[in-house]
């Protein structure tokens, strides 16, 4: 194929996921009304599973902090005429790209695929559905534990008695989404240590000689990423940082290849 001829097939592929990111996107638009309170608007009140989970584990964990307050609920406002009517748009095209992601990894393997070898396509393969999946469970850590943690704090803490914490839908939907997506994106690491293996960048030797720096940048990056502070929620959040290290430890390659040394052999005359 030319190069005119591939800039037409990778045209229609991206004309085949934009027309799957508008279906999914139609769904959402029909859907959303009926789930944005119960999954979206979730975190705001005492109910959300999260809350209730940590609550029971409080009983058999001394330092945890409270979250048994069942008067928790908070109440979001709209300031703008236009911000119900935007969020819901917005909301319904998220809700398309995140649901056609499996099928925008299809699209762009098939591609791909003709340009690769046989060993580099399972590798490709491979790595799209690895990214595909680790994508997916750091969105689900992001909404279970990173965004309930620091929204209930931040929601709750008090500069003063005399203020009174309201938020608004702009700045909730924003952090939702912004968390959420972060990550899913840190969730991304191994797949990134993956690539740097198979360039001869990266070897399991590393990570175990970097494995006490991982733990102690595991635990700064969770104190950036949750303010609280508290040991609890500090732990809850290193834990699945950390286990990014020890997941890129796995995927990587064990040893870089051997050397081979050239040696001169005397030509043999028939």
């Amino acid at each position: 194929m030319s190069f005119w001829d591939h800039l037409e097939e990778f045209r229609w592929t991206l004309i085949r996921i934009f027309v799957a990111v508008i279906v999914f996107a139609i769904v959402g638009f029909i859907l959303i009304p009926h789930i944005f309170d119960s999954i979206i608007l979730a975190p705001r009140t005492s109910d959300f599973v999260t809350y209730r989970f940590l609550d029971k584990a409080s009983q058999f964990i001394p330092f945890m902090p409270d979250f048994s307050a069942d008067s928790f609920d908070v109440n979001i406002l709209n300031i703008n005429m236009t911000t119900q009517f935007m969020t819901y748009i917005s909301t319904s095209l998220a809700f398309g790209v995140l649901c056609t992601i499996p099928y925008i990894l299809y699209e762009l393997w098939r591609f791909v695929s003709p340009a690769l070898y046989a060993n580099e396509a399972r590798g490709v393969k491979r790595a799209f559905g690895f990214g595909g999946f680790m994508f997916i469970i750091g969105c689900l850590v992001g909404y279970f534990v990173v965004f309930p943690l620091i929204f209930r704090f931040l929601i709750t803490f008090e500069l003063s008695s005399s203020i009174e914490n309201m938020i608004s839908l702009d700045s909730y939907m924003n952090n939702f989404y912004t968390l959420i997506l972060v990550m899913g994106l840190v969730f991304e690491i191994p797949l990134v240590f993956w690539l740097l293996s198979s360039l001869g960048l990266v070897y399991r030797p590393f990570f175990r000689k970097y494995r006490r720096h991982a733990v102690v940048g595991s635990l700064v990056l969770a104190a950036f990423i949750t303010p609280s502070g508290d040991p609890f929620s500090l732990f809850v959040v290193t834990l699945p940082l950390y286990a990014l290290w020890e997941i890129s430890a796995f995927v990587v390659k064990k040893e870089p290849p051997a050397e081979e040394e050239d040696e001169d052999l005397p030509a043999v005359v028939e």
